[in-house]
């Protein structure tokens, strides 16, 4: 079926033959719809502490970093700024010489001083046209401003990705969300030793960019912070790629090869595999909040981690008692108990028929990798949303679900999207080792039957892409998860260039 030169091509991108066959099935079946029990709510499936229990989580946390564990933030940062920027793209690449009242693009320009690049730009603006952005707005040359902001000639912030844009002002310099992470880490995973480890996804084009920022950032934080950094990099692994197909689901060739496209942030659940750590944090690059406003985010990653370490204590001292036979029906009872209260996992009504069953199921459920996800109010921000699935096996378990893994023919799920009170805004802490202490092989605990198709294009002709399951949705479908109300605080993301006008991120 396939050419010596294409053949030539998987040896090359370490895919074998049956990876590529099982994914060009997947084009012609498809992928199933997932089956809901329930939206996941506070009290039903989503926790949400007291005082008290945050006091003690955050108390179990600084015992876990006292004791010499380890923990390391895992920060995707592959992606390009260039969405960022979409409105001054079309504004700088159309017809109009000034951008229409009330718009993203008006809004900016009367906003200039309030940006964290200002200074930077007015410098381009000189070095472009010899006169500062002020001076260029009021000879009406709007276009020349936007365009030094996003084009290779000025700021070039339409191509650099998001992680070295400057997003926060402060008294002496502005700051990166790289540099953001650096500071947010300092305050929440420092160890024993006062190392904060992070790690870095970021795509082989913008790597450079990365390393030489962070060789310039990382003297000057640990300075501020009196907290050593050790900071590594991976990017996407080319094994992850996935291969494209025509509308006919046959392989998409180019010049007699297959082509090959990214298969989504799915793919990092090979990344976060090789993380060397027991204990991390997982969020998105763009989250990040200055100094003035981070006492929520510093205060609830604290509490994240200590109810995942306080989760884990119960999940150990329950194997260790299943693997010793010590137990007895009451026993039993109150580990299944602990699974649907904390882990919203419960098993089909067929398990409690014997102690060996329950005890069979809930050796299998209890020892692996676990996760607490932080959920926000819904108040319209995009996100995945918390479901209670019911699984083959008849066992309902959390997970967190975007809209096509969601049949929408289905009016019962449909209102059930429509009722739901919380989404998930990528704010989790893992635990990614064994009762043992050995660490977990992650790619055995990702459901691949939870990616999608998506219709793309190459050259002008349409092909169908295949996303593998994402990474805090498939690709961790069959981890401990344990869902938990945190603040609207803690979610700032930026998305778009005029985001970073709103009080959340000037500080």
């Amino acid at each position: 079926m396939f050419t010596e030169i294409q053949l030539q091509q998987l040896r090359d991108k370490g895919v074998s033959v049956d990876q590529v066959n099982a994914q060009l099935q997947r084009f012609n079946d498809g992928f199933p719809f997932l089956e809901i029990d329930s939206t996941a709510r506070a009290g039903h499936g989503i926790s949400v502490l007291s005082e008290v229990d945050q006091e003690g989580a955050c108390k179990r946390w600084n015992e876990y970093l006292n004791q010499g564990g380890r923990v390391m933030k895992f920060v995707p940062a592959s992606g390009a700024a260039s969405r960022m920027f979409k409105a001054l793209f079309e504004f700088v690449d159309g017809p109009d010489t000034a951008a229409a009242p009330g718009s993203p693009v008006a809004k900016l320009l009367d906003s200039l001083d309030s940006l964290p690049f200002k200074k930077d730009l007015d410098a381009v603006c000189m070095k472009i046209h010899g006169a500062d952005s002020a001076s260029l707005l009021g000879a009406g040359r709007g276009k020349d401003v936007i365009a030094a902001i996003i084009k290779p000639e000025g700021l070039n912030y339409g191509y650099l990705p998001k992680g070295l844009l400057k997003f926060h002002r402060y008294s002496d310099d502005s700051r990166t969300p790289l540099e953001e992470h650096l500071m947010e880490g300092a305050q929440t995973a420092a160890d024993a030793n006062g190392i904060v480890r992070l790690h870095f996804t970021v795509s082989p084009d913008h790597r450079k960019l990365f390393e030489q920022k962070v060789a310039e950032a990382v003297p000057a934080m640990e300075q501020k912070t009196g907290k050593k950094f050790e900071i590594s990099f991976s990017e996407q692994k080319s094994s992850t790629d996935t291969v494209a197909a025509n509308p006919d689901n046959t392989p998409f060739v180019e010049e007699g090869k297959l082509l090959f496209r990214p298969g989504g942030h799915g793919a990092l659940i090979e990344n976060l595999n090789d993380i060397d750590s027991t204990v991390v944090f997982i969020k998105n690059i763009d989250n990040v909040v200055p100094d003035a406003l981070r006492e929520p985010t510093v205060l609830y990653k604290k509490v994240l981690a200590g109810y995942l370490v306080e989760i884990h204590d119960k999940i150990e001292a329950y194997s260790r008692t299943l693997a010793t036979g010590s137990y007895d029906r009451e026993k039993l009872d109150e580990m299944a108990g602990f699974m649907a209260d904390v882990l919203a996992t419960r098993p089909s009504k067929d398990v409690y028929e014997s102690d060996e069953l329950l005890a069979g199921w809930l050796s299998g459920r209890l020892n692996r990798p676990v996760r607490v996800c932080g959920m926000v109010k819904n108040e319209g921000e995009p996100g995945g949303g918390p479901f209670i699935i019911r699984e083959s096996d008849g066992s309902t378990s959390p997970q967190i679900l975007e809209s096509h893994q969601i049949d929408p023919s289905n009016a019962e799920y449909a209102a059930m999207m429509s009722q739901a009170t919380h989404f998930n805004p990528v704010d989790l802490v893992c635990w990614l080792n064994d009762v043992d202490g050995n660490h977990f092989d992650l790619t055995r605990y990702v459901d691949s039957a939870t990616g999608f198709i998506s219709h793309k294009s190459s050259h002008g002709k349409e092909l169908l892409a295949l996303e593998l399951p994402g990474l805090w949705n498939g690709a961790m479908s069959n981890w401990n998860t344990a869902f938990v109300e945190v603040p609207a605080q803690t979610f700032n993301p930026v998305k778009t260039v005029n985001d970073l006008l709103r009080p959340a991120h000037q500080g």
